[in-house]
């Protein structure tokens, strides 16, 4: 290669590396990608993971050029909801893993193997089964418990200082397990229904968190904490809003990893 680039360029090239021409190469090399983990909560908005948010995540990971490995709880989900009449299916019972992985393509893993060794951030998507599987937010509101394995996680990337990512009505994960974390969930008043769900910041206010008020094509960084969070389908919105609030939530994942 480098005769045919001329035998002055060639030594040039050989100067200007310390180790010669293995070094010059060596530092050419591209950095190691960031390895991030998503969280998921099983397949439907209603009773599970959010699908257009995680397929957005997986899109905006994917543009960053992250490694991605994707887990769940191993365990039953809080109930089972017909969606296409928006009720429980009462003869039904479901497994959060085994819903998660038709969003994982199979590709999926059991969350008590989730460490933060492996992974420089973990991102949660939202829909229902964050406040139902992850959690019992749903039915307990501020006096809710979060799934051990998630509050575990949680806690073991905020002692590393890990970035956290989170969208929808997962932020209250976040407010619950990490006190005094600053996250969004969007605005404070429903304003004639484009934020249905504004109630949930006098939530997490009482579980502890700090909420900040933002749009859907934003995020809210909390860099003491390194939590990023957007309100996601917390908005009645066009969908490409929402897709680009999660770019933006996943920009600032993957800045905060430092990778």
């Amino acid at each position: 290669m480098l005769a045919s680039c001329g035998p002055a360029l060639g030594t040039a090239l050989r100067r200007a590396a310390p180790g010669g021409l293995a070094s010059f190469h060596c530092s050419a090399r591209r950095r190691r990608a960031a390895r991030v983990a998503v969280v998921l909560s099983g397949c439907g908005v209603y009773d599970g993971t959010e699908i257009h948010e995680a397929s957005a995540i997986l899109v905006h990971l994917s543009r960053g050029g992250a490694e991605v490995q994707m887990y769940a709880p191993d365990v039953p989900q809080m109930h089972v909801i017909d969606h296409s009449k928006g009720q429980p299916a009462e003869a039904e019972s479901r497994n959060v893993l085994v819903e998660s992985a038709r969003i994982a393509r199979g590709k999926i893993a059991s969350l008590a193997k989730l460490t933060t060794a492996d992974h420089d951030a973990v991102i949660f998507p939202g829909g229902f089964g964050a406040a139902k599987n992850l959690s019992t937010f749903a039915v307990d509101g501020k006096d809710c418990k979060v799934n051990r394995e998630v509050e575990r996680v949680l806690k073991d990337f905020h002692k590393a200082g890990k970035p956290i990512g989170l969208c929808c009505i997962s932020p209250v994960l976040a407010a619950k397990v990490l006190s005094g974390a600053e996250v969004t969930v969007g605005h404070e008043e429903e304003e004639g229904g484009k934020w249905p769900y504004a109630g949930t910041a006098g939530a997490i206010k009482e579980l502890g968190g700090k909420h900040c008020v933002k749009e859907v094509t934003e995020a809210h960084v909390d860099t003491k904490n390194k939590v990023v969070t957007t309100p996601a389908f917390m908005c009645e919105t066009e969908l490409h809003n929402i897709f680009d609030g999660i770019g933006a939530m996943v920009k600032n994942v993957l800045k905060l990893t430092g990778k």
